[in-house]
Parts: structure tokens; sequence; C-alpha cells
């Protein structure tokens, strides 16, 4: 850094006109293509200002002038409920979001000249025995998620899943493992249900997805409820554990969370396409797309009835609106 003259020049482009406002750090640059795409239970806000937690976390990359590291628990497998998705592998509603994330990154490394990449934690083997989806279709959907990251040449975006933690152990002595060392435990979970307004809509949106994903349940609906409120405190335990091993192995990233998040907190929340639910991901959900091109997430449900079924290489991919 060139240091300064006691002579009086013409300010240089870098120092403010006094006063104008300072320009925008990068952090708050890099942190503002984001904003629009925060998810959030509450009012949003454009100011970078309002999130400090971020602004630090990327300080530690654009402080050394390395990439910005962004890791995301998330897209585990496919909704076991036929009504909700088109099947168990990765469909449009993956391809769009891996898209937009790997076009995000690009953005940054516009505005900030060592760039971005986005670590993609699939998540789904840490709870798949309590969501009911078998190891082999997360196997599947995380293998099939890599080849379409390869094929569509996504250079921002890498993945890590449970395969890559404690070697070739099976995934139930995974699960087990991770879940021994990082999950709090239920009587806390169930005291923060109780105080904390964040966790318990957590916790009610996490039991509404289990009840509507169970099939084949025999007993009456109030008993499938207490039984998927149960479940719901041991997905929230098994997510926050698979969280604090991502940190140990990442320690140094700017951490994305797919759940709504407000302002100020640990995690920014990102919403990867438009819904009309905030809970909504593409692994719950199929796309339809609007006669303009807009792709909504929407229940396959509803989504068949409103447009045609589109193939993508042989397989359901989307639905078109008919007009």
């Amino acid at each position: 850094m060139t240091p300064r003259s006691d002579t009086l020049t013409a300010p240089s482009p870098a120092t403010p006109l006094p006063g104008t406002p300072a320009a925008p750090s990068v952090e708050a640059r890099i942190l503002g293509l984001l904003l629009p795409h925060h998810r959030t239970t509450g009012p949003g806000t454009c100011d970078p200002g309002a999130h400090p937690e971020q602004l630090r976390q990327i300080r530690r990359f654009t402080g050394a002038g390395l990439p910005v590291l962004f890791t995301l628990p998330g897209f585990p497998c496919k909704s076991p409920n036929p009504a909700k998705v088109l099947g168990h592998l990765p469909d449009e509603g993956e391809r769009l979001s891996l898209a937009f994330l790997d076009r995000l990154c690009a953005r940054i490394g516009e505005i900030y000249e060592p760039g971005a990449r986005m670590l993609i934690c699939s998540d789904g083997h840490i709870f798949g025995d309590l969501i009911n989806v078998p190891d082999a279709h997360i196997d599947a959907y995380g293998d099939a998620l890599r080849d379409l990251i390869h094929d569509l040449g996504l250079r921002h975006l890498e993945t890590f899943d449970m395969r890559h933690v404690h070697g070739d152990a099976d995934h139930d002595t995974k699960r087990a493992l991770v879940t021994e060392a990082y999950a709090p435990s239920t009587d806390s979970l169930r005291a923060q249900v109780r105080t904390d307004e964040e966790t318990a809509r957590l916790y009610r949106g996490i039991t509404r997805f289990l009840v509507e994903d169970t099939a084949g349940f025999t007993g009456t609906r109030s008993a499938l409820q207490r039984e998927c409120r149960s479940r719901a405190y041991g997905v929230i335990a098994r997510s926050r554990a698979w969280g604090d091993l991502i940190a140990d192995c990442h320690p140094h990233c700017v951490r994305l969370s797919i759940h709504p998040q407000r302002p100020g907190a640990a995690k920014f929340g990102i919403r990867l396409l438009d819904s009309a639910d905030a809970w909504a991901t593409p692994w719950h959900t199929a796309v339809l797309r609007q006669p303009g091109g807009e792709a909504r997430l929407m229940r396959r449900a509803d989504a068949e009835k409103l447009g045609r079924l589109v193939l993508r290489d042989g397989r359901p991919s989307h639905f078109e609106a008919v007009a």
C-alpha cells in the first residue's frame, strides 16, 4: 500500500469526497448479491449491516485474498411421497438450483477476483432412516447430483456427504458415530422448542414434512402426528450434528441454510427457487414452468393439474403449464 503524502492532492477514486458516503466494502458487496435471495421468516432487509455474522465470515476470506467458501447442507434425497415429487433422482428442480448457486459464485468472481466456491453438503444419510428413504436411493441421488454438476459444467460447485466420513463403515455405523459426537439431547431440544420461536418454527415445519411424507401408515391421524413429532426431534438433532461436523471439517466458511433464518443468525437462509411456501425445496416438490419460462416449485399433484409432463433423457423432469 502506497504511503499517503502530506501534500494536498486531489482525492483518489478510492477516497470518498468530504460529505459523501464511503463506498461499500467488498464484503458488503458480496453479501449484497445474496440478499435478494435471503430466505427468512420475518421481514427481510437489503442492508448488509443487518448481517454482521455473515460479513465477519466473508471477511475471513477477503482479508486473506482467498476464494470465499460457502457451505450449504441440503440436497439430501427426494421425498418418499410420490404426490410431491417425480421420483427418487434429481430433476429440473435440482438442475435449476445448482445452476443458480454456480451463477451466484460466478457473480461474486466479477466483483472479487479470487472468486467463490460452494460446497454442497448432502445430508440425506444422516437422517435417512428417520424419513424412511433407503440408503441406496440416497446414494443414487448423490451420484446423479455429482453427474449433473459435471455435465452442466458447474465449476464453482463441489459436493460432500457421509461417504466422505468415517472411512468404509456402513451407513448405520456412521450415523451413530456422528450423532454420538455432535447431536444435542432430545431434552435440550424440547426446552428450545418451548422457549425459542425459531426452533419451534423449525420443529413444526419438519413435523409437517414428516406427516406429508409418510406413506402406508395404518394408525389414526393423531397417532401419525405423535409419531412424526417424535421423529422430528431426531431429524433436528442429526441435522445439527451434521452442521457441526461440517463446521469442524471446514471451520472457516460462510454458513448457508435452506431453512429460513432471521437477520443476524449464524447461518444465512437462501432461497433456491421461487415458491409460495417459504419451506419448499426442490427435493420436496416438482417444477412447473410458466409460459414465460418462470419456474415455480409446487407439489407434483398440483403441478400435473396445471401442466404437461416433460421428459429429459427419458426421465420425468418437470411440468410445463398449458396456456
